[in-house]
């Protein structure tokens, strides 16, 4: 057990400080501490972590949370996509280096981060503040697992809640009139019965075509990051093979004409196409054009058409373990939570099995032996 000392300030003020061992059996001691009662509670909880194997050394949790976070960023960065990296670096920047940068992991209470989330969640989208408490609870972790603290006081906070945007899904004619008013018409169609990303569709070269089997090979992805495209692999980093219709194959054909096969096949084959602008590109002026036509043209970007690409594949009979692979998902519970309500109606089709089971079954039984 340690024991509890009264001392005095130079300016004569009297205090308490507490003398005990840690663990490996050295001696150290905490000062400070305004009434012997605040000294005694303190020295009996630190018995209680060296019992329970939770103490936390105080000098330990004096370090700064930035210098925790410059390691944490730096394993980040070594395991993920460019694309996937950048927002938790620009989170870090922009949101928590500014408020938690300079305090010590050991300083930092549930209360303040509780306000701080909340007052972010006033003026930024769920998103945003998802992203930025993420950062600062995840540079906490690494503190806890370094035996800086006992616990991450992050953890456990009151979060807003992502809202479910809702999807506009193409039909096939109004694909067809936003690929006849587009700049790129063969890729306007081929990112809606395709399914690709468009880094994915991007990033495809002519060696990628199997042009016989009507498939391609899905292997790099080309994103856009802080204004240079980034050239990796698949968001899964898997590799997949998908299939195109053939109503596809002139405009396949005449993309990858006279190109050789390391060459990219939308564009002009040495140069990644960048996303077109939301406003000004030539995407954006396609769709303006059609709702000028008709106001009621949805407003579409170029990641619609691969929401466009599951709609139609599912209208088209697709079960979801195809529409999965289609789409390079993880799982077919990743495609079922994404598209739920384009399954809506394979819901109404098990209902009406289920009744004309049931009918055929009950009937059967009621029919005397020998008829049919």
């Amino acid at each position: 057990m340690g024991s509890v000392y009264a001392y005095e300030t130079k300016a004569g003020k009297k205090l308490y400080r507490i003398i005990y061992r840690r663990p490996d059996n050295t001696q150290t001691q905490e000062r400070g501490f305004g009434r012997k009662r605040d000294a005694l509670q303190r020295l009996a909880e630190v018995e209680t972590t060296k019992a329970k194997g939770d103490y936390v050394d105080p000098a330990d949790a004096k370090a700064k949370l930035e210098v925790l976070a410059i390691d944490w960023l730096k394993g980040r960065k070594s395991v993920m996509k460019p694309s996937s990296y950048r927002p938790l670096e620009s989170a870090w920047e922009t949101h928590v280096k500014k408020k938690w940068g300079a305090r010590s992991v050991g300083s930092v209470r549930h209360s303040e981060v509780q306000a701080w989330v909340s007052e972010l969640a006033e003026t930024k989208s769920a998103t945003t503040v998802l992203r930025v408490h993420g950062v600062l609870a995840a540079v906490l972790d690494i503190a806890v697992r370094d035996r800086r603290l006992n616990r991450n006081v992050a953890r456990g906070v009151t979060l807003p809640r992502k809202k479910k945007k809702s999807r506009a899904y193409l039909t096939h004619q109004q694909v067809a009139d936003l690929a006849a008013d587009s700049a790129h018409p063969a890729l306007v169609l081929f990112l809606a019965y395709t399914g690709l990303r468009w880094g994915e569709a991007t990033g495809l070269r002519v060696k990628h075509l199997d042009a016989a089997k009507r498939r391609v090979s899905v292997e790099e992805n080309a994103v856009l990051v802080n204004g240079h495209i980034e050239v990796g692999t698949p968001k899964t980093h898997e590799n997949r093979q998908v299939p195109y219709p053939d109503f596809l194959d002139d405009g396949i054909a005449a993309a990858s004409a006279v190109k050789h096969s390391e060459a990219l096949v939308f564009g002009d084959g040495q140069t990644w196409m960048k996303l077109p602008n939301s406003e000004r590109g030539w995407f954006a002026g396609a769709v303006n054009r059609r709702r000028a036509a008709d106001p009621t043209f949805p407003r579409v970007t170029p990641h619609d058409l691969r929401h466009t690409a599951a709609s139609l594949a599912i209208s088209a009979g697709a079960n979801v373990k195809a529409v999965q692979r289609m789409l390079g998902h993880a799982s077919a519970a990743m495609t079922l939570d994404t598209y739920a309500d384009l399954f809506d109606d394979d819901l109404d089709d098990v209902a009406t099995a289920l009744s004309e089971a049931r009918s055929s079954a009950i009937v059967a039984t009621a029919l005397p032996r020998g008829e049919s």
